[in-house]
Order: structure tokens, then C-alpha cells, then sequence
């Protein structure tokens, strides 16, 4: 007899809006129709469901989800169930004087929305929710400070590429390696492109894949100290080269700490950030990558009339962000997920407590981030670091998250953003501009990334990651055409080949920052679950500068 079907019907807009990956509960829902082989469809329906990264929220009240249970043994919601796991979950883990705490805030997880429904709160817990729900940017000082770092963190990365770019202007007179079109030097091109690549080559090759390992052993806010080190002193080192082996070798490390700091955090902000607003605040990421672009491009025009250590210091002035996130990272609390994952479930919550603005709201962000971990526990293997890093491959629900991660990680680099973002001076000065004029546009270039990421911290979290990247591609595909098209145009005035060049560039670079920009990190740091999130941010970020190297 044919078995009766099974519908699952998906909320796509609720999925791209305000919820993380992790905190999308509730957003898919099932409807089981006659009466069935009730248990192969839950475990379908729970195949279905994980593959997605998305559990029927297990808090809610039996009557309102419409599958009993989508991991096959969570037990039925009931009111006072549900206060007393909470209230267990408190006084199991080191957190006795919590446990009336944890049994409230769990009623108010059950669904965030009806608070105001919740009897048993206090006046001030009450308060603090109502507060919430209608001013969502609300959080305590540790909150923007930590994630403030995190936004200095991305902008390292910016200013890295941006030094080079000017550099790339005298450096390779410096060591011989200039090329021009009546003195054309092969071998000096090819060095000079290498030198360019190597920090995404060993990002990607290296960087990305000790992050599990620091991880690990040093926490998320001792890998970042470590990384930032590195990236401290690489760029002093890029400053003091004598050879161009010497810069080769300077920036082979500065690749590695590239890597492993880029997979690390996004992750770190988007485990801090309220799910109100974590696409907004984890988008941080894109607008203080460009935010750091347009410094590093400012550096360069700084210090261009400095003679011949020009380019010195602008490979140098990079170690500025870098040294203020390595001082500043160990004021920062350790991320609430992390300490989870490891066991210390006392202190991740008192690491969660100060990055909300009431115990309450803290309380119920934290046990239900406890409660989608144990979901994801239930699809983990365990096993070592080979292991798990198979499991990105092997596991469906994974393969899936990596499968999109790839993704977008690809489609930001192949759509060509990072030859501008290297090479924007060289191909002003050989369109007609002077070195000068090609620096002072290579500065408009950074500034208009700035000016046009900012309105997708407001865009992301209600139009959505899928929705702004399938908007914009187009645009890019037809500006970047058309300023390649402009170069052909050899016949009259250089200006008049120039401005074209110069206006489409532009507008592909508008189209960027408001799509696949602030997306790839985005999309990749909220996807896995936090089981897998190293392997699978790793393996992200190993594709994002595998490919970036081939530019």
C-alpha cells in the first residue's frame, strides 16, 4: 500500500530575514497527512529538517508544532516540562541560583513574540523584553565593543590588500622588476603577481586549515590574539624587505594569519549578536573590510610624496588594525557557544550575560542556543579533526551547508572585485591616469565600497542573503562588461577613454557592495551548525582565497 505522503512546506522569506542560521526554529513547518507509518515520517521529516540547519523549536507548546517530534525523541513541550528541564539545565551545570531565572526565560523561548503572555515574569524582566522588541539595535556596551573589534579585524584584511595595490606602483622598480611596454620584463610580472597572490594562496592552503586546531586548544578569542600578532608583524616585516624574497617570505606568514583570522571572526561576531539583528551585525564583517580598504587606500595618498620608502610604508601602516584587535581582544567575553561546546556551560553563561542587556533576555538566548546544540549533537559523529573535516563532505545536512558556502565564497572572487581592489591604481595609471590621479581614484574606488555596504545593514535582515545577491549579479556582470569594453576604445582623447573606465568600475563596485560583498562571510558564518562550524568556515575560507590566488 503506498504510504501517505509527506508535505513540508518552507517560510522562505522568514528563512533570509532576521534569524541565524541556528536560531531559525520554528520556520519550517509539516503537515502529515492519514494516519501513516507515523515513525519513518518524522525521521523524514527530521532528515528533512536538519538538512536545512532548521529544528522545530522543542520549546514550544505541543499544541502549536505540528510534528510531535523532529528528532524522533524529544518529549512533548508541555508548560511545566519545560520549566523543569530549564530549571535541571541550571542547577546541573553549575547554576543553582539560576534556576527560576532559566525556568522563565525557557517559557519566554518557547515564543519570543508572546512574551507579554508569560505570568510569571517580574515587572523588570517584562520591561526589558518590551524594551527589546521595540528598539532591537539595544544592547550593552560589551556588545558593540566586542563587535566593534570584530569590525576592526575584517578591516585589517582591507588595508593588507589596499598596501599592496599603491605599492605595486614602485616596489617592483625597487628589485628590478618593473615592466613597461618598451622594456617588457616576463619573469618581473610573474614575481610581482605571486608576491600579490601568495597571501591568498597560503590563506587558503595553510590558513584555513589550523583554525580548528587554535580553536580548539585557544579559544576563539586566543586564536584572534594569535592571528593578530602575526598580522602585526608581517606587514613591519613587508616594511623592512631588503629582497623581493624577503617580501615574498613576509607575506607567506601574512597569509596564514589571513586565513585562519577570516575564519574565525565572523564566527566570533555572529555567536555574540543578538538573532534580532545578527545578519546587520556579523554584515560588520564586509563593511570594515571595505572600511579598511578605503584606510589603506588613504595611507597610500599619504605617504606617496615620501620619496622611495614610499611603498615601504604603505605595506607597513597595515600592522595599524592589527596591533589595536590584538591589544583589545581579552577585554572581550569568550564566545557563549564555544564555551558551551566545550563543556564550561556556567561561564557561557555568564559570558552571554554580559553581552545582553538583562539577565532574562540572556538567559533565554543562551538556553536556546543550548537546546539547538543538542539537536545538532544528536547528527554529529565526534571523532578528530580529519573526522570532522570528512564530515563537511559526508554528512547530507553539511554537505549541503558547504555546498552554498562554496558558493558564494566562489562567486565573490571569480566576479573579479579583488583585481580592482589589488590592481585599481595599475589599471588607472595604464588607462592615462598619472600615479597620482590613479592613487586619488583608487581612493574613490574604496570610498564608494564604504558608502554602498552601508545600506545593507538595514537591507540584509528583511530582504535577505539569496534576495540582494540574485538582484545585484546582474548589474555587476553588465558594469564590469562595459569598463572592459571602455579599454578597446582607442580612438580619440585619453579623458575620453578614462572617464568611462573609471564610471563603470564604479558602478560594478556599487553593485558588489550592495549583493555578493557582504554576503559570502555573511551566509558562510551562519550556515553550519556549531558542531561543524570550524571545518566548515574553514573549508569556506579555503575556497575564498583558493580562488582569490587564481586572480
Amino acid at each position: 500500500m503506498r504510504e501517505d505522503p509527506l508535505t513540508i512546506t518552507m517560510a522562505e522569506k522568514e528563512l533570509d530575514s532576521s534569524y541565524g542560521q541556528d536560531e531559525k526554529i520554528g520556520a519550517i513547518g509539516t503537515e502529515i497527512a492519514g494516519e501513516g507509518r507515523r515513525d519513518s515520517l518524522v525521521d523524514a521529516a527530521r532528515r528533512q529538517s536538519v538538512a536545512l540547519n532548521i529544528v522545530e523549536n522543542p520549546l514550544k507548546p505541543l499544541a502549536l508544532r505540528q510534528t510531535a517530534d523532529i528528532g524522533g525523541k524529544l518529549q512533548s513541550a508541555s508548560k511545566e516540562q519545560v520549566v523543569y528541564d530549564a530549571e535541571a539545565f541550571a542547577r546541573d551545570n553549575g547554576m543553582p541560583e539560576n534556576a527560576e531565572l532559566f525556568g522563565r526565560a525557557a517559557l519566554v523561548a518557547r515564543d519570543p513574540e508572546k512574551f507579554d503572555q508569560v505570568t510569571e515574569l517580574s515587572d523588570d524582566e517584562r520591561t526589558a523584553l518590551a524594551y527589546e522588541h521595540t528598539h532591537k539595535w539595544h544592547g550593552p556596551t560589551m556588545l558593540w565593543y566586542s563587535i566593534g573589534l570584530c569590525a576592526i579585524g575584517a578591516a585589517t584584511q582591507g588595508w593588507d590588500q589596499t598596501g599592496s595595490n599603491g605599492a605595486n606602483l614602485s616596489f617592483p622598480q625597487e628589485f628590478g622588476l618593473d615592466s613597461t611596454e618598451e622594456n617588457p620584463n616576463e619573469r618581473g610580472e610573474w614575481i610581482v603577481g605571486i608576491i600579490n597572490a601568495i597571501i591568498f594562496l597560503t590563506a587558503g592552503l595553510i590558513g584555513a586549515f589550523i583554525v580548528d586546531p587554535l580553536n580548539h586548544y585557544l579559544g576563539r578569542r586566543g586564536e584572534i590574539f594569535l592571528t593578530a600578532a602575526c598580522l602585526t608583524a608581517t606587514p613591519i616585516g613587508s616594511g623592512f624587505a631588503k629582497s623581493w624574497q624577503g617580501l615574498f617570505a613576509a607575506r607567506f606568514i601574512m597569509g596564514i594569519g589571513i586565513g585562519a583570522k577570516n575564519a574565525t571572526v565572523p564566527i566570533f561576531s555572529a555567536e555574540m549578536a543578538p538573532h534580532r539583528i545578527r545578519g546587520a551585525l556579523v554584515m560588520f564583517w564586509q563593511l570594515w573590510v571595505v572600511a579598511g580598504i578605503f584606510l589603506g587606500f588613504c595611507a597610500n595618498v599619504i605617504v606617496k610624496d615620501t620619496g622611495d620608502i614610499a611603498w615601504r610604508l604603505q605595506l607597513g601602516s597595515a600592522f595599524i588594525p592589527s596591533f589595536i584587535l590584538m591589544v583589545g581582544i581579552y577585554f572581550c567575553p569568550e564566545s557563549p557557544r564555544w564555551l558551551m561546546k566545550h563543556g564550561h556551560l556556567a561561564k557561557g553563561y555568564r559570558s552571554m550575560n554580559r553581552l545582553r542587556a538583562h539577565p532574562i533576555i540572556a538567559a533565554r538566548d543562551y538556553y536556546y542556543s543550548y537546546i539547538i546544540y543538542k539537536e545538532e549533537l544528536k547528527e554529529a559523529r565526534g571523532g578528530g579533526y580529519f573526522q570532522r573535516m570528512w564530515d563537511c563532505f559526508a554528512i547530507p545536512r553539511i554537505r549541503r551547508a558547504n555546498y552554498g558556502a562554496s558558493t558564494v565564497m566562489i562567486a565573490q572572487q571569480m566576479c573579479g572585485i579583488n583585481i580592482i581592489s589589488f590592481y585599481s591604481s595599475s589599471i588607472f595609471e595604464r588607462a592615462g591616469y598619472t600615479s597620482d590621479q590613479a592613487l586619488f581614484a583608487s581612493l574613490g574606488y574604496g570610498a564608494i565600497q564604504v558608502v554602498a555596504t552601508i545600506p545593507t545593514l538595514f537591507l540584509i535582515d528583511t530582504k535577505g542573503r539569496r534576495t540582494l545577491t540574485l538582484i545585484t549579479f546582474p548589474g555587476m556582470c553588465i558594469f564590469l562588461l562595459a569598463a572592459g569594453l571602455s579599454l578597446l576604445n582607442d580612438d580619440g582623447p585619453k579623458a575620453a577613454q578614462i572617464g568611462p573606465v573609471v564610471l563603470f568600475v564604479y558602478l560594478f563596485t556599487i553593485c558588489y557592495s550592495l549583493g555578493e560583498g557582504p554576503v559570502a562571510f555573511q551566509y558562510s558564518a551562519e550556515v553550519f551548525p556549531t558542531i561543524q562550524r570550524e571545518q566548515g568556515m574553514a573549508w569556506a575560507v579555503c575556497i575564498n582565497n583558493t580562488f582569490g590566488k587564481s586572480l
